[in-house]
């Protein structure tokens, strides 16, 4: 099966990050499944980068291949100069220790940020000291520089907590240089959602759309017409799918999406995976 090309990649993606001068805008690009590099005056920030083959070399002999969709858009040990990485979940499409090794190797500064529930399991995987990355929980915060972080919680596909009350699922809600800007993780549509992000004044909204199918037998999402209505809810400039076009097993064409957001006349961008996307103040 021939492999779906990224807009960009290699070495001319990394010569665009770089040399890319936001100005007074933000920048956008999607590395594939739910990872995203925003760039700003005042930092960069990678989100729940996936940039290897693990799932597909570990499923390789299983019942549940997971046949790659696009072709690997850059090299984790390629993205430089990055000031936050996150990780939602412990899933390995959001937290693959095979690319995270590779991007801190390359940004040994970078403060990583996680589900404070997920503390152990993540030590465990990367092989970290425990005490290293920035934990929260929903309701909370932290500020890496002039970034600042709030916790919500996510779905997948329920509210998860741990003994202590603290989610195992979060999405963030990233605010600099006066954008607000919202990764959601891997999430359904829960009662209340939609009250918790609407005060955030939401510029972009990353919703995944590759829907909750259980013949799949792992965890679901939003469907692309339900990213939508949960973008129209809270009042987001803009909306911006992910989570499709990567495995062959767990994906959902965006039709639906663009035809929903069409339809409610909710701003949107269809990404190609390496592809840049400049958002302006309003």
């Amino acid at each position: 099966m021939k492999l779906i090309e990224p807009f960009c990649s290699g070495r001319e993606l990394q010569s665009e990050i770089d040399n890319a001068d936001p100005g007074d805008d933000l920048l956008i690009w999607w590395l594939g499944q739910s990872g995203f590099l925003l760039k700003s005056a005042s930092g960069r920030v990678l989100f729940d980068p996936y940039l290897s083959d693990s799932l597909t070399k570990k499923y390789t002999e299983t019942d549940k291949p997971h046949v790659r969709l696009t072709r690997l858009a850059i090299a984790p040990a390629d993205l430089h100069a990055i000031d936050v990485v996150t990780s939602s979940h412990n899933h390995t499409d959001h937290l693959d220790a095979e690319t995270l090794v590779g991007v801190f190797a390359s940004n040994p500064a970078a403060s990583f940020v996680i589900p404070e529930a997920n503390r152990k399991f993540v030590a465990e995987r990367l092989g970290c000291d425990h005490t290293w990355p920035r934990g929260l929980s929903d309701g909370e915060s932290l500020a890496c520089g002039k970034i600042i972080i709030y916790a919500v919680p996510a779905a997948h596909n329920t509210i998860d907590r741990d003994e202590h009350g603290r989610c195992h699922h979060l999405g963030y809600v990233v605010q600099v240089d006066g954008f607000s800007f919202y990764h959601s993780g891997d999430t359904l549509y829960y009662e209340g959602m939609a009250d918790l992000l609407r005060p955030f004044a939401i510029d972009v909204a990353l919703l995944p759309i590759n829907g909750n199918r259980p013949e799949r037998r792992v965890a679901g999402n939003l469907f692309g017409d339900e990213a939508a209505e949960l973008a129209k809810e809270i009042g987001a400039r803009l909306v911006i799918p992910c989570h499709y076009d990567m495995f062959e097993f767990n994906t959902e064409s965006p039709a639906l999406f663009m035809e929903s957001c069409e339809r409610l006349q909710q701003g949107y961008k269809v990404l190609q995976c390496g592809e840049r996307l400049t958002v302006s103040r309003k």
